[in-house]
């Protein structure tokens, strides 16, 4: 009986993590797809992959996760850079990428 139970939170504990952990890959391909659709480059892959994940405090004091995620994009279509998005919890950390061209720039 105690060993079920014990069974059954963990599994729950699992899914959790699991279920934030997928919000947080969506949150950053939104972010991620907004970042490079202003500055006018190319979103590559489609998709976010986690490079790292730690517990951070943020600004309010409590504990998070903080995941780093990576995306890759091109500015010409023959090149591939890299960006990084930071998020603590669900919430954006930082954003490290595409910048929008300045008026007059190619």
């Amino acid at each position: 009986m105690l060993s079920t139970l014990i069974a059954m939170v963990l599994a729950v504990a699992v899914a959790a993590f699991w279920y934030a952990g997928r919000g947080a890959a969506e949150t950053a391909t939104r972010v991620g797809q907004a970042a490079c659709s202003r500055a006018g480059v190319q979103w590559l892959d489609q998709t976010v992959h986690l490079v790292t994940m730690r517990l951070s405090r943020g600004s309010d004091g409590w504990l998070a996760l903080e995941r780093h995620f990576g995306f890759e994009y091109s500015t010409g279509g023959d090149d591939r850079r890299s960006g990084r998005i930071v998020l603590h919890g669900r919430r954006l950390r930082s954003v490290v990428g595409p910048m929008p061209l300045e008026p007059g720039q190619t």
